[in-house]
């Protein structure tokens, strides 16, 4: 392991840190939020630290996964496209039960999982999920369909709003809106009942909720309160109890399938970056169309599915060696996420040497162009409002062009169609007074044709160039990953995620790579990340480095000192200059840190009557950060410390408190010294 301790303490010094004697007796903490300096109207009476900024080592007490033991773990894939679960017994983890099968399922798709869509009844409750949902609202009447709340990818929009809050709000298809955190909570509550269903089955007798361990996937950059928002939703559904919060565990989707990845023997994957058969494919064949045929040991028990996890590390694995470097892409609906891992041997624990990064480039941006491309024909009025007015039709032609989408191959000659719904020809011939295959004569779209038998006729190039805006993308993004200095001499590139079953997606990926990494796509692609999910959940340590995505730190007031501080930033008070807005930092972006690593303050109130300390905590993406007025320092959350009921006759109380970085979320803890008792502490994410 990494001297993490001695590269934090370097980075500290790199960045002009207060010294003890200055930490000691200098600061006070600001109640600060932007400029102009919110110190010069200070409503609250603050707190003033009693030690230095250090880094605490500490592998069994801050390990924020101990706690009761669990009898199963079921892990959720929440996708923005498709979703599913599965789980194992912890005296059994070698088998990992996935659904076999869900209700429903459209011809030549995979339906291991079921559709990320929801439905509510018009007067806003719940109705269905995922293939029942939508089924149910394609056979409702026109009329009566636009009252129903219909609502699908809405994962995304905790990727995409800035400020995300408890009252973020998302628009059902016939543009009502409700409040996000009841779809997700609704979507939760719709797997959990699904999973103890299936384990009282197993049982023959109903199952106790708190025997279950749940670990819920993120995507790796989603920022701090995507993922509180996730657990929010969680408690919500009764998933777990606010108040045992380590029987969730948020995991992070390329590191899920990262730890997968580990297990895999050479059976259960496909090698496209040699030119060498696995398992009987080619490295040229449509790679997804034999993922659904792969040969490992599978048990059929009930509804589910068995894949026997070896407790071995696999074949692949057995290369690596010492320091060897791996990256995972992460290929989604939404986003694609990377991340760079490097093996730790004898136990084959894993370091992350690079902060996670990617984007939304994922395959809904094909359904985008899709859109755009019928918008160039048939006018964006018409389509928008198609959209409203036969929102169940429209569905209906998205999910016509997502079968087509998936015979999309670099060497596919013949042309590809797209059947277009009924009420969609007659519409437009209402709404334009022409017809749909006078609209295609006067676009001007050369490339897509008229079927008499009501299609639009697509010629592959027209679907490659779908592809091509997402693909460049993720191209782009993992052209500028290679560059970088510390994602050199990778061994393997493993390509996971349901969009890695594009043909077109692997044949750019290879020739980007040169034969620089070998390129592994594992059998059953698509459920990766669930199976890498249920692995981290029966064992979380074993990631035992991370990186900090952003720097962090509160806002402090240090004294000031002429000519190192600006004037603009001095304040008087009570005959003693302060500089205000001072960015004190806690950790630094793309640090290293440990599993159970801990930053430690000490604090004394400035009151002592304060019964409640509020502390504001900041975040950026810039390394060295000197104050929070800085541009990019936002407020990203609060800590709140309640003191109420702790009475102590010391004449400084001492408030010490532990916020631990290493894991997928950040934990805090407050101890109150003179009484040693534990104190509520929390990180709120969302708080506008």
């Amino acid at each position: 392991m990494c001297n993490c301790l001695g590269e934090t303490q370097g980075k500290i010094k790199q960045l002009g840190m207060m010294t003890e004697k200055e930490s000691a007796t200098d600061n006070i903490i600001a109640d600060a939020m932007a400029t102009p300096s919110p110190a010069k109207s200070m409503g609250d009476p603050g707190i003033t630290p009693l030690s230095p900024s250090h880094i605490q080592q500490n592998d069994t007490d801050s390990n924020a996964h101990t706690g009761p033991s669990f009898i199963v773990v079921v892990a959720v894939d929440f996708g923005t496209t498709s979703s599913g679960y599965a789980y194992a017994f912890t005296k059994e983890p070698e088998c990992i039960h996935t659904m076999r099968r869900w209700e429903g399922g459209d011809p030549g798709v995979s339906n291991q999982k079921t559709p990320t869509t929801i439905l509510l009844t018009p007067d806003r409750k719940f109705h269905s999920f995922g293939y029942a949902a939508r089924d149910f609202y394609h056979d409702l009447d026109p009329t009566e369909s636009k009252h129903w709340l219909y609502l699908e990818k809405f994962k995304m929009k905790l990727h995409t709003t800035a400020n995300l809050s408890i009252d973020t709000e998302l628009h059902a298809a016939n543009g009502k809106r409700v409040k996000a955190i009841d779809i997700f909570a609704y979507a939760l509550a719709f797997f959990k009942e699904q999973a103890l269903k299936e384990l009282s089955d197993q049982a023959g007798a109903e199952f106790d909720n708190t025997n279950i361990r749940w670990v819920i996937t993120v995507p790796a950059i989603w920022k701090m309160p995507a993922k509180q928002f996730m657990r929010e939703a969680a408690y919500k559904a009764g998933l777990v109890p606010r108040d045992t919060p380590e029987q969730l565990i948020i995991a992070l989707e390329p590191e899920a399938a990262s730890i997968y990845c580990r297990k895999l023997r050479l059976h259960q994957m496909i090698d496209i970056g040699t030119k060498t058969t696995q398992n009987g494919f080619s490295p040229n064949e449509n790679v997804g169309a034999g993922m659904t045929q792969a040969k490992e040991p599978v048990r059929s028990k009930r509804q589910s599915r068995t894949f026997l996890v070896e407790n071995v590390i696999g074949e692949l694995w057995s290369e690596l060696e010492e320091g060897d470097r791996y990256v995972v892409v992460d290929c989604g609906g939404g986003t694609v996420d990377l991340t760079v891992h490097q093996i730790q041997l004898p136990e084959g624990h894993l370091k992350e040497l690079y902060k996670a990064s990617g984007g939304p480039y994922g395959s809904i941006g094909i359904d985008y162009e899709f859109e755009k491309l019928l918008c160039k024909i048939f006018g964006p009025d018409f389509i928008d409002q198609f959209k409203i007015k036969r929102p169940a039709a429209w569905v209906d032609l998205m999910i016509a062009f997502e079968s087509r989408k998936r015979a999309a191959a670099p060497d596919r000659t013949n042309p590809l169609n797209i059947n277009l719904p009924f009420s969609f020809i007659d519409y437009y011939k209402k709404f334009r007074g022409h017809s749909v295959e006078h609209a295609l004569r006067k676009s001007n779209v050369d490339f897509v044709k008229w079927s008499s038998q009501g299609m639009l006729r697509m010629n592959p190039d027209a679907m490659n160039a779908l592809f091509k805006p997402t693909i460049d993308h993720i191209i782009q993004h993992l052209t500028d990953l290679f560059d970088k200095p510390e994602v050199c001499d990778i061994k393997f590139l493993f390509l996971v995620g349901g969009f890695a079953e594009s043909p077109l997606l692997q044949q750019a990926v290879q020739n980007m790579l040169h034969g620089r990494s070998r390129i592994i796509i594992p059998h059953d692609v698509g459920l990766t990340i669930l199976k890498g999910a249920v692995l981290f959940g029966l064992d979380p340590s074993v990631i035992k480095v991370r990186r900090s995505p952003l720097t962090y730190g509160v806002g402090v007031l240090n004294r000031y000192v002429e000519g190192k501080h600006p004037p603009d930033k001095m304040l008087v008070k009570d005959g003693t200059r302060w500089c205000t807005d001072v960015f004190d930092t806690f950790i630094v972006c793309d640090q290293s840190v440990a599993l159970g690593e801990t930053v430690k303050r000490s604090y004394t109130p400035a009151k002592p009557s304060q019964q409640v300390i509020i502390i504001h905590i900041y975040c950026s993406e810039k390394e060295g950060v000197g104050f929070i007025s800085e541009p990019g320092v936002r407020k990203c959350g609060t800590l709140r410390l309640d003191v109420t009921g702790t009475e102590t006759s010391a004449a400084r109380r001492e408030i010490q408190t532990h916020m631990q970085f290493g894991d997928t979320e950040i934990r805090a803890m407050a101890v109150d010294v003179a009484t040693s008792r534990t104190v509520k502490a929390s990180i709120d994410f969302l708080a506008q």
